[in-house]
């Protein structure tokens, strides 16, 4: 794990210690009957040989193989542990030993706290070892793949036929994209997985959030399982035999679905085939806003536009969700910002030659490069660094970072937005009012929580992908007027900052009860879907700023 101590030097190594609390935990939960031998990757201090001395389960174990890349670790690990003739301990790249080892030998158990390497800090031949170990089971290898993923790939192989594997590793295993093929991989090769989450940060020091991954071979697959502890002392008094299996599937998705009982993720399945519902992504384009390169010299205040005549090539901008005060962004909402002092310009140079520029936005031109705004990446690879590519006008926007729940936002002003939001065009033939009531409901409240990830400080973040994959309800005939009142409804509710589930109940009833036939019960179990992971998320986020 990752603590704030020596950070600079612990980039280089990974090196960040398990507690004896913990590792005594995990030993507990995993060593089993008939334990031959044992393999820790990544032995460090030999925190959990201590587990295994310290609990009475080192004696009945045959061969112990401890591997630390660090020399001085190593003499420290032999000191303690000369008198037993079960244990070696090597001084050598885990990546290195791995690759003389597979094919030779296999472990009932494999403990560890992997070390957390970026691409950037591994040495050449780490990174082609890492390549070759991931590649050669059918995964990309690429520059976001942290160290600890190669560990955990190798180790799998390592396993024996009933073997069981524990490490501490990075929530992020949940949710990111480069994990897609680590979590295939992970479902293929393990008839059982136990992720063991926690409600608080288990120790003040770590920046970032851990999970314990259990994975265990067997003949037969039981499934995946997700527990939540409240924090370490919790988690040292788990039966692991009192909490079932989900079935597994073997896809790439993110395993914070798992979050959802059996019966709620049975629903969520049945959803997804119920043709009443459509993907967001079927009504549209949706894209990432505008990536100006540097947002805070591209949007500017009115201010900065009346002294550098920038008003005839500046675009109505949303730049933040705070811009947007209801579920439509109006020419009011627009002036609002202006006169407030919000950044509500966008900066949109036209394809003209440099020349034919007024004197004053040459000056502001050159203001940017004595300044260096022109050096970013984004901008040095342009043609012309001030010239943003892709800007054009959706239809609506849909808030990136959320807090209690994602806005989307029809856009009545023709504003443009940077990539603080993701921009949508319909298709043609789309009704956008229908789409906007469509969202702002239960079912497709619940999916926000599924496609989206828990970015940190209990945000949520939602991709243009994963914004595609939620599910909307087919409005195909409905009454104008019930229509346009439920939309004002709902705008009056967001714009005085209320309880969004009050529209939420509005919609559910009138929309899809009423008019599309949906059992309430649906809305119902939705609704505690979405309750549920979003309190989990927001909780994860006072955590965190109450142990920072």
């Amino acid at each position: 794990m990752r603590l704030k101590k020596d950070s600079s030097e612990q980039k280089l190594r990974g090196a960040y210690y398990t507690p004896l609390q913990f590792a005594n935990a995990m030993v507990r939960l995993v060593a089993h009957e008939n334990i031959k031998s044992v393999l820790e990757p990544s032995c460090g201090d030999g925190v959990f040989l201590d587990s295994l001395a310290q609990l009475g389960i080192m004696d009945d174990i045959d061969s112990i193989d401890a591997v630390e890349i660090e020399s001085d670790e190593v003499e420290k690990v032999k000191k303690t542990y000369c008198c037993n003739k079960h244990i070696q301990v090597f001084n050598e790249d885990f990546f290195k030993f791995y690759t003389s080892i597979l094919g030779q030998k296999l472990y009932d158990l494999i403990l560890g706290n992997p070390p957390y390497i970026r691409y950037q800090y591994l040495t050449e031949s780490q990174r082609e070892l890492q390549s070759k170990i991931l590649t050669s089971h059918g995964m990309k290898s690429n520059k976001l793949i942290n160290a600890w993923v190669a560990f955990l790939v190798a180790c799998v192989q390592l396993l024996s036929n009933n073997g069981r594997i524990a490490f501490i590793i990075p929530a992020e295993i949940l949710q990111v994209a480069y994990a897609e093929d680590l979590r295939l991989f992970l479902s293929e090769q393990l008839a059982k997985i136990t992720l063991i989450t926690f409600e608080q940060l288990v120790f003040p020091d770590i920046e970032q959030e851990v999970v314990v991954f259990i994975g265990e071979k067997g003949a037969e697959e039981k499934g995946i399982r997700i527990i939540e502890m409240n924090d370490l002392d919790s988690f040292s008094r788990l039966d692991l035999e009192q909490n079932g299996f989900q079935k597994m599937q073997h896809v790439k998705e993110k395993w914070t679905k798992y979050f959802v009982s059996a019966d709620e993720m049975a629903l969520i399945q049945k959803l997804r085939a119920d043709e009443r519902f459509a993907k967001f992504s079927d009504y549209g384009i949706i894209n990432v806003g505008i990536t100006t390169g540097n947002n805070s010299y591209f949007s500017i205040t009115e201010g900065t536009s009346k002294r550098y005549h920038l008003d005839d090539v500046t675009l109505p901008l949303v730049g933040r969700s705070s811009h947007t005060h209801g579920i439509y962004f109006t020419t009011e909402d627009w002036e609002r910002n202006k006169t407030t002092g919000k950044r509500a310009r966008l900066i949109n140079f036209p394809d003209t030659p440099y020349e034919e520029y007024p004197a004053e936005h040459k000056e502001y031109i050159l203001l940017g490069e004595k300044s260096g705004e022109h050096e970013g990446y984004k901008c040095s690879i342009r043609d012309r660094w001030y010239i943003i590519p892709s800007v054009w006008v959706p239809d609506a926007f849909f808030l990136r970072r959320n807090n209690f729940y994602p806005k989307f936002v029809l856009n009545k002003c023709d504003a443009v937005s940077t990539d603080t939001m993701h921009r949508m065009k319909f298709n043609d033939g789309v009704d956008p009012q229908t789409i906007l009531l469509a969202y702002y409901n239960s079912i497709s409240f619940a999916f926000t929580e599924i496609c989206g990830r828990s970015y940190g400080g209990g945000v949520l973040e939602i991709l243009p992908s994963e914004m595609g994959n939620i599910l909307l309800p087919k409005v195909e005939k409905i009454d104008s007027a019930l229509r346009d009142g439920l939309l004002t409804y709902i705008d009056s509710v967001v714009r005085c900052d209320g309880d969004i589930e009050n529209a939420l109940d509005a919609v559910d009833n009138e929309l899809l009860v009423n008019v599309l036939g949906i059992d309430s019960k649906i809305c119902q179990k939705c609704r505690a879907i979405w309750k549920k992971m979003q309190k989990r998320r927001l909780g994860r986020g006072y955590n965190e700023k109450h142990f920072s």
